[in-house]
């Protein structure tokens, strides 16, 4: 989402409702996955914030199961009155539909606020799968047919369709093994029961530092400042491949017009705040504001991104 990013004075502009009021009551912050992760860390850290500059107590309440998509289809129903808030995620919003039945629409349902935060995942390997870099690995993917396969979090997380991209863009054909999270994939990424994982780096990266695990690419477009010795894909040879993860903030289709832009001023404030991109920075995470047009149109890039990699990869559950 680094192309949503805008100019300060364009983030700070008033709102046409700024002067909407917030809930006088405690306000919800859903997460769809458990306590401890990635998206639980940046959501608690923002809701902290959150409370001190609004006054109001913004509580994180963690709805984890099927890759998220009980949290969405719970906010999708909540009130419209800006008391409940999602932390949406790339795979409920812009995947998962293309893929499943849903009980939500993303575009009616849920109302894009600002965009969060976002990260590459990073292509580790266990060491005795004998590769170092990228092209050593695709090219055993090549001379050995569906006999190399990758972990993911989840069938239709972020770390599944970076591995169906990398499948299409370098014309490799590798196995698909769906964990029911991510601490599941990596046991076993570990344990030498599958040979690779797109993982998020906080969770890769103690184990390359202790040479257990080889990481090959990131998947950006650019190289993460907190990574800067591991190469993209893009740089090594795809150079349009990208597939972040990303966190950003949604709410029940009934609010009103006005409370989302007062929510979009409020997030906004925390995201451009020094001290909270400082924090977002050392888990390993690039703080994206946006407006909520810059938002949805971003939704809408990424839902048709992933919706033509989904048909034309003839993935089914």
């Amino acid at each position: 989402m680094a192309s949503l990013a805008l100019s300060a004075g364009a983030l700070m502009a008033p709102a046409a409702h700024a002067a909407q009021d917030l809930p006088d009551r405690p306000i919800s912050l859903v997460v769809g996955f458990v306590a401890g992760g990635a998206a639980d860390t940046s959501a608690r850290l923002i809701a902290e914030q959150l409370s001190k500059n609004t006054g109001r107590s913004v509580a994180v309440v963690n709805k984890p199961g099927a890759g998220g998509n009980i949290a969405h289809q719970y906010v999708a129903n909540g009130p419209g009155d800006g008391s409940m808030l999602l932390l949406g995620s790339v795979g409920p919003l812009t995947i998962s539909p293309h893929l499943m039945e849903v009980a939500y629409d993303p575009f009616k349902d849920l109302l894009p606020i600002s965009g969060g935060v976002n990260f590459p995942n990073v292509l580790v390997v266990h060491k005795a799968a004998g590769v170092k870099t990228l092209k050593e690995f695709l090219d055993l993917a090549k001379s050995h047919p569906e006999q190399v396969d990758f972990a993911s979090s989840g069938f239709g997380a972020a770390s599944h369709m970076a591995g169906e991209l990398l499948n299409m863009e370098a014309g490799v054909n590798m196995v698909h093994i769906p964990y029911k999270g991510g601490a599941q994939a990596m046991q076993d990424l570990l344990g030498e029961r599958v040979m690779s994982y797109f993982s998020a780096p906080p969770t890769a990266m103690p184990y390359v530092e202790e040479n257990r695990l080889i990481p090959l690419a990131t998947t950006g477009l650019k190289r993460p400042a907190y990574l800067p010795d591991i190469p993209t894909v893009a740089e090594s040879g795809y150079p349009d491949f990208e597939a972040l993860n990303w966190y950003a903030f949604v709410a029940p289709g009934k609010t009103p017009e006005a409370m989302l832009d007062r929510w979009n001023e409020e997030i906004v404030k925390v995201l451009t705040d020094p001290a909270v991109e400082k924090k977002l920075t050392e888990f390993g995470m690039t703080p994206q504001p946006t407006t909520r047009q810059e938002f949805a149109d971003f939704i809408k890039k990424e839902s048709d991104k992933w919706g033509k990699i989904i048909k034309e990869r003839n993935i089914k559950k």
